[in-house]
């Protein structure tokens, strides 16, 4: 799921993690692997955020998928495995 910039801010008032900008070389690399998606790191690795089904109408969600975790203990670099969804539930707002 690609975020707008909203998003990504309401997404990073609700969780501890850091986007990857659009620009950095590396998302094209992680689009090609995991699909279109704004990507984030936390101290568990590299997560996307996944549309759930919303509470009530006109509301959207979204829960946090970790997609690879850091292979050493520098944070230095990920390894990919099978998506894995966390607990964490992510209110993007209102649908326009």
């Amino acid at each position: 799921m690609k975020l707008t910039s909203a998003q990504v801010e309401r997404t990073l008032s609700q969780i501890e993690a850091e986007p990857i900008s659009d620009t950095d070389p590396m998302v094209q690399q992680l689009n090609e692997m995991f699909g279109e998606h704004t990507f984030f790191l936390d101290s568990n690795g590299l997560n996307i955020v996944e549309s759930t089904p919303a509470p009530q109408p006109g509301v959207q969600t979204a829960r946090v998928i970790n997609v690879a975790n850091w292979a050493d203990a520098k944070l230095t670099s990920l390894m990919p495995h099978e998506p894995e969804p966390t607990d964490a539930v992510i209110d993007l707002g209102f649908k326009h």
